[in-house]
């Protein structure tokens, strides 16, 4: 073997050791990326969900609850809080409510994504019942509001006063089953939502 082939060779050997180390980082890129957000408290997941106990309620503090409702791009839902702000205790479980509004003529289902700032303030931020567990599907035209219970943890860290829960919300509708329609004397195909 004359030396231009071992370096062809070599060359070759390297790269699919490279190919090989980028397909192990990209499929440990997710819970690598879980762990930092766990450890640093970055992203604002809200991790505490379903019942909760806690001890009692911490009448001598009061803190801001800001409710936050976004759509996501394309979504065409008329999506708000019923309260945008809440005063709670600690301790306190506090009920309100979201209210979803479908404009269009179609029957669509959406999920919400929630997200906490500070994110320091997402693990005392329980949510005991919550329209985010489920899809929320409703009929064309159709008006629901959206329940929430949430506790905020008495060990909340003094310096925080308010807590900020945005929740996004995104159409998630499946898109494949097909319908054709006589428009006309033409045939088109449209979409049928489900």
């Amino acid at each position: 073997m004359d030396a231009m082939q071992r370096k062809n060779l070599r060359l070759v050997r390297r790269l699919i050791l490279g190919c090989l180390l980028m397909f192990c980082f990209g499929f440990a890129l997710v819970p690598l990326y879980d762990v930092f957000c766990k450890v640093t408290g970055l992203n604002g997941k809200v991790l505490n969900v379903g019942p909760v106990s806690i001890g009692g309620q911490d009448l001598a503090r009061t803190i801001k609850v800001q409710l936050i409702a976004v759509n996501n791009e394309g979504m065409p839902w008329l999506f708000k809080a019923q309260t945008p702000q809440l005063e709670v205790h600690p301790g306190e479980t506090r009920k309100t409510a979201y209210l979803a509004h479908n404009p269009t003529a179609s029957r669509m289902v959406a999920q919400a994504i929630p997200s906490v700032a500070p994110s320091e303030a997402a693990q005392y931020l329980h949510k005991v019942n919550c329209f985010c567990f489920d899809q929320q599907p409703l009929e064309g035209f159709e008006t629901r509001e959206m329940p929430l219970l949430f506790v905020v943890d008495p060990e909340l860290p003094s310096h925080i006063k308010t807590i900020t829960l945005s929740y996004t919300l995104f159409d998630i509708t499946p898109k494949s089953e097909q319908h054709t329609e006589l428009i006309g004397d033409r045939s088109t195909t449209r979409r049928i939502w489900l």
